[in-house]
């Protein structure tokens, strides 16, 4: 099992539990308590967990509530998005990757002329009766919590895929670049990413300074992220030293 495999498998046995003990990880992990106890060391880091004697409580953000999570900072999500539409051409070819804030993109988008490839379900229920959007749906393995498909099937089709632009949601941002909260969702992303000529990240500002499970990318690997005003000075000069073009609304 691979570091982020083994790191994603305890968050969720933490999580699906509340509560797991040291032995019940190792013996689920099949890595020694000495592993385990630095695997619960990172995930206390970026605060997903936290340490008790003998175990780990689960005291992250629960993926199960897409509900909660979509209003949340909603009218950041909704100026943001209603920019993002704005940069998108009548017959443009776009990729959409699962999130709330792309799912308030594709709510922008209605009533635009374009091709809209996605791996979302909420996004492809929200558009699948829009006449005038051609929606070229990503299939494979549908991750229960967030309604995306991901895995081998995904990156194989989106082998043959090549769009204008990606505009994609993260779990976090840090100096290290972007990360999200699975390792199958990463790898998808990054297919994503090479399948488009333009990527765009739309990211409310307290995904800013925080990381999630698994690394994405570098913030070079990005050309341009939407954000809202919250997004403190220091991180803009951070962002745009990268090389991304940062568009405030």
């Amino acid at each position: 099992m691979l570091l982020d495999q083994r790191r994603e498998r305890i968050l969720q046995l933490v999580e699906s539990k509340g509560f797991a003990s040291l032995q019940e990880l190792v013996e689920e992990t099949g890595v020694s308590e000495s592993t385990v106890r630095r695997d619960l060391e990172y995930l206390e880091g970026i605060r997903q967990i936290r340490r008790t004697r003998g175990g780990a409580a689960y005291v992250g953000e629960s993926l199960t509530a897409f509900e909660e999570r979509r209003t949340r900072a909603l009218p950041q999500k909704q100026r943001i998005a209603k920019q993002v539409a704005e940069m998108v051409e009548p017959g443009e070819a776009i990729l959409l990757d699962g999130g709330t804030t792309t799912l308030e993109v594709a709510r922008q988008l209605v009533g635009k002329s374009l091709q809209v490839v996605t791996n979302s379900l909420p996004v492809v229920n929200l558009l699948v009766n829009q006449p005038q959007i051609e929606l070229i749906v990503i299939g494979g393995y549908l991750y229960p919590k967030t309604g995306v498909a991901l895995g081998p099937h995904a990156e194989a089709m989106l082998e043959s895929i090549h769009v204008r632009r990606l505009i994609m949601s993260v779990g976090g941002i840090t100096e290290r670049g972007l990360f999200n909260s699975n390792s199958l969702l990463v790898e998808t992303e990054r297919r994503m990413m090479h399948a488009a000529e333009e990527v765009v990240v739309v990211a409310d500002s307290s995904k800013f300074g925080h990381s999630a499970l698994v690394h994405l990318c570098p913030l070079e690997a990005v050309d341009q992220m939407v954000v809202d005003s919250g997004i403190s000075d220091t991180w803009q000069q951070r962002v745009r030293e990268a090389g991304v073009k940062l568009t405030l609304v």
